[in-house]
């Protein structure tokens, strides 16, 4: 099945010694490298990398974020759990909602199956609503469509209030 997967980070890597310490930018260029390793999923695309704001907004530094595609045979549940372990293992701890986080790694459409309810809802059910994912996914999938919605990714992002963010260089350097 295709598989969008969306990446961020805003806080620097807390565990670990190979990237600890790590900008965000870095930290989300190694999270592709460990979703490269998922035996079972196929990185083929990855989007460039954004930089926006937190949303809602707070005084949260800002995100990096990008935009996976890829080609997996594993369950939508058995992918959601290895996405969260590589979160775990870059020092994510789930708390509070919206809050800051060294990575974050979100299934964000798998094969355009719809799910309201269980692990994962699918699709992610604000994709749609933010620029951070859209602008990205536009980068590797442009003739996706919103699996309930039924419009493009164009489309949604035509609609989207406005937003702060920017792609970042594709030169950008990732360092701690």
């Amino acid at each position: 099945m295709q598989v969008l997967i969306a990446i961020g980070a805003n806080l620097p890597r807390s565990l670990g010694t190979d990237v600890m310490g790590a900008s965000p930018l870095a930290t989300c260029e190694a999270a592709v490298q460990a979703l490269r390793e998922i035996p079972g999923l196929s990185v083929e695309r990855v989007s460039a990398w954004y930089e926006s704001e937190a949303i809602p907004a707070s005084s949260q530094p800002p995100y990096v974020n990008g935009v996976a595609f890829g080609r997996s045979f594993l369950s939508p549940e058995t992918l959601l759990e290895r996405l969260h372990a590589i979160e775990a293992d870059y020092g994510r701890v789930r708390g509070e909602l919206n809050a800051a986080r060294t990575l974050d790694l979100d299934l964000i459409d798998a094969d355009g199956e719809v799910r309201r309810d269980g692990s994962p809802v699918l699709p992610h059910p604000r994709a749609h609503e933010r620029a951070f994912v859209l602008l990205p996914l536009r980068d590797v999938e442009p003739d996706w469509k919103h699996p309930t919605l039924g419009v493009t990714v164009q489309e949604l992002i035509d609609r989207l209030e406005p937003q702060s963010i920017r792609r970042l260089p594709a030169d950008a350097v990732a360092l701690p």
